[in-house]
C-alpha cells in the first residue's frame, strides 16, 4: 500500500503558491512527478501524493526543485487571486474523476506534440547535417580538382621542359654532326687540292724535257711516260682513333662472351620499348617514355612520395620489363612502405635481369643484394640476409659499411649482439 503524503507545507502570493513535500529516504527524479493545468501527482514509492488544485495553474512555466528528500513547487497561477485552499474540497468525484481523466488525456497530447516537435527538429537537424556534408564534400572535391590541375600544370611543365632539353641535345648533335662532316669535307679537299698540285708539277717537269733532233717517236714516247709520273710524297703522321671498350677491363682480364652477351640483352631492352605503345594508346605521350617514368619516380622518391614513385615505377615497367634498374628502384620504394615481401621479389627479379655479371652492372648488383638482404632481416630471417650481404661482399670488398652491416648480422644470428 502506497504512503500517502500528509504533512506537506506551502504559501501562496497573489500570483504563485510554493508547496513543499518532504520525501524522506528516497531517491526522486522528474520521472516521479506529474503535473497538468489542475491536477498534481507525485508517485514515489512507497510515497504518493495526488491533489487536484484549488484553481487552475500554469503548468508550463510552472517548476520543481528536488532538494535534501524534499520536493518544492512553484505553482503559478492562470487568475490573480488568493486561494481557500491548496486542494480542492468536498468535490463531487465524479467531477474529480474526470478532471484526472482530463489531465492524463492533456498530458498525453502534451507529450504527443512534443514528440512531433522533436521529430521535426531531428529532421531539420539532418536535412542540416546533410547540407553541411554535402557542402563539406563539394570543398574537398574542389580542393583535390585543384590539386590534381596544380599536379597536371606541373608535370606539364616538368614535359616541356624535358622536351626542350631534348630538342637542344638533338640541335647540339646535329650541329656536331655537321661540323665533323664540314671538317671531313675540308680534309678530303685538300688532300685533292695535295693531289692535283703533285699531278700539275709532274706535267710541268715533263712538258720542259727539249726533244733531240733525229730521235725517233717511240723513243720520245717511252721518256714522257717515265717523266709524267708523280713526285714521291712528303713524310707525315696519319692520325688513328681507335673505338674506345665499352667494358673498362683489359681485354686479358675480361670475358668477352659474357659481355657480347649483356649487351645484346640491353639492346632488346631497348627495342622492347616501343612494343607495347600499341596496346597503351590512352597514355600521354610522356606517359610512354620508360626514361621519362624512370626519372618521374626518382623524384617522387627523393621528395618521400613513395606511393606515387611505385606507381611511375609499375607503368614504365609495363612498358619494358627488361630494365633492372626498375625494379630495383621499386625495391627500394617498398623496402621504405615496409612492402618486404615485394621488395624480395623485386630485387631478385634485377639479380635475374643483371645476368650475366659483367664490371657494367657490378653496382646494380651490390644494391639488388643489399636491399634484399635488408627485408631478409627485417623480416627476422638474418641467415638468407646475411648470404646476401656477403654476395654484395663479393662484388664490393673494399665496401666498409657492408662489412659492418654483415658483422652485425652474425652478431645477431650467434646471439652475441641485440636484434636491430
Amino acid at each position: 500500500m502506497p504512503v500517502w503524503v500528509r504533512d506537506y507545507s506551502w504559501r501562496q502570493t497573489d500570483t504563485a503558491v510554493f508547496l513543499s513535500l518532504p520525501m524522506r529516504g528516497v531517491r526522486v527524479t522528474q520521472a516521479n512527478i506529474f503535473c497538468t493545468d489542475q491536477y498534481l501527482k507525485v508517485n514515489v514509492p512507497p510515497f504518493l501524493f495526488e491533489a487536484i488544485l484549488y484553481a487552475p495553474v500554469d503548468d508550463t512555466s510552472s517548476t520543481a526543485k528536488i532538494r535534501n528528500e524534499t520536493i518544492f513547487f512553484t505553482l503559478y497561477k492562470k487568475e490573480v487571486a488568493m486561494w481557500e485552499s491548496l486542494v480542492m474540497e468536498n468535490g463531487d468525484k465524479e467531477k474529480m474523476q474526470r478532471i484526472r481523466e482530463n489531465a492524463v488525456i492533456k498530458a498525453q497530447e502534451k507529450a504527443d506534440e512534443e514528440e512531433k516537435s522533436k521529430a521535426v527538429t531531428k529532421r531539420e537537424h539532418k536535412k542540416f547535417a546533410l547540407e553541411a556534408t554535402m557542402k563539406l564534400e563539394e570543398t574537398e572535391r574542389k580542393r583535390i580538382e585543384n590539386l590534381k590541375e596544380e599536379e597536371r600544370k606541373k608535370v606539364t611543365e616538368e614535359l616541356e621542359i624535358w622536351k626542350e632539353k631534348q630538342r637542344n641535345e638533338e640541335k647540339r648533335r646535329i650541329q656536331r654532326e655537321e661540323e665533323i662532316r664540314r671538317e671531313r669535307k675540308l680534309i678530303e679537299e685538300k688532300k685533292k687540292q695535295e693531289i692535283n698540285k703533285t699531278l700539275n708539277a709532274g706535267t710541268s717537269k715533263a712538258r720542259s724535257i727539249p726533244t733531240r733532233a733525229g730521235s725517233s717517236g717511240n723513243i720520245f714516247s717511252e721518256k714522257l711516260k717515265e717523266e709524267s709520273f708523280p713526285a714521291p710524297r712528303s713524310a707525315g703522321t696519319i692520325k688513328i682513333s681507335f673505338t674506345s671498350r665499352v667494358f673498362p677491363t683489359a681485354l686479358r682480364e675480361s670475358r668477352v662472351a659474357e659481355e657480347e652477351e649483356w649487351l645484346h640483352k640491353q639492346a632488346e631492352a631497348r627495342r622492347a620499348m616501343n612494343a607495347n605503345f600499341s596496346e597503351l594508346k590512352d597514355l600521354n605521350e610522356e606517359e610512354k617514355n620508360p626514361d621519362w617514368l624512370k626519372d618521374k619516380g626518382n623524384k617522387m622518391f627523393a621528395t618521400g612520395n613513395y606511393l606515387a614513385a611505385v606507381n611511375a615505377y609499375n607503368l614504365a615497367i609495363l612498358l619494358n620489363n627488361k630494365i633492372p634498374v626498375l625494379y630495383l628502384n621499386r625495391a627500394a620504394c617498398h623496402l621504405k612502405l615496409r612492402n618486404l615481401h615485394k621488395t624480395i621479389e623485386d630485387s631478385s627479379k634485377a639479380l635475374e635481369l643483371l645476368i650475366p655479371p659483367v664490371p657494367d652492372n657490378a653496382d646494380a648488383r651490390v644494391k639488388a643484394y643489399v636491399r634484399r638482404g635488408t627485408a631478409f632481416c627485417q623480416l627476422e630471417l638474418y641467415a638468407e640476409g646475411l648470404q646476401d650481404y656477403e654476395a654484395a661482399l663479393k662484388i664490393d670488398p673494399t665496401n666498409k659499411t657492408l662489412e659492418q652491416d654483415a658483422e652485425k648480422i652474425q652478431h645477431i644470428i650467434h646471439g652475441t649482439a641485440q636484434d636491430s
